[in-house]
């Protein structure tokens, strides 16, 4: 089991961008795929990116496809997920995720560790 810590969220201007961080801490964390999922208020949470355990396979919503970019950091035990051209509709609290597999994942219900959850508002 690793233990998730999210930041960087916080209120930004439509148009603007911003950069999660999520700091993992116990297990091996190049044995885990990671992935960033939101949730709205009223609405259920949704997939945003994941990554493979080294980095070479990267998925992405198709709503953040193009505006999101997810990498990861072995050493530090880090996965970020930078965000640009971010639109009101981007506004969640913002989730990082572990999954103990080879295989990246775009359901929730795949992934066993979870962060706190950083909120993103994003004002017209």
């Amino acid at each position: 089991q690793t233990q998730l810590v999210e930041s960087g969220g916080g209120l930004v201007q439509a148009g603007g961008s911003l950069r999660l961080s999520c700091a993992a801490s116990g297990g091996t964390f190049n044995n885990y795929v990671m992935g960033w999922f939101r949730q709205a208020p009223g609405k259920e949470r949704e997939f945003v990116a994941c990554i493979s355990r080294y980095g070479a396979s990267t998925d992405y919503a198709d709503s953040v496809k193009g505006r999101a970019t997810i990498s990861r950091d072995n050493a530090k035990k880090t996965v970020y997920l930078r965000m640009n051209s971010l639109e009101p509709e981007d506004t969640a609290v913002y989730y990082c995720a572990a999954r103990l597999s080879v295989l990246t994942s775009t359901m929730w219900s795949q992934y066993t560790d979870w962060g706190q959850g950083t909120q993103v508002t994003v004002s017209s």
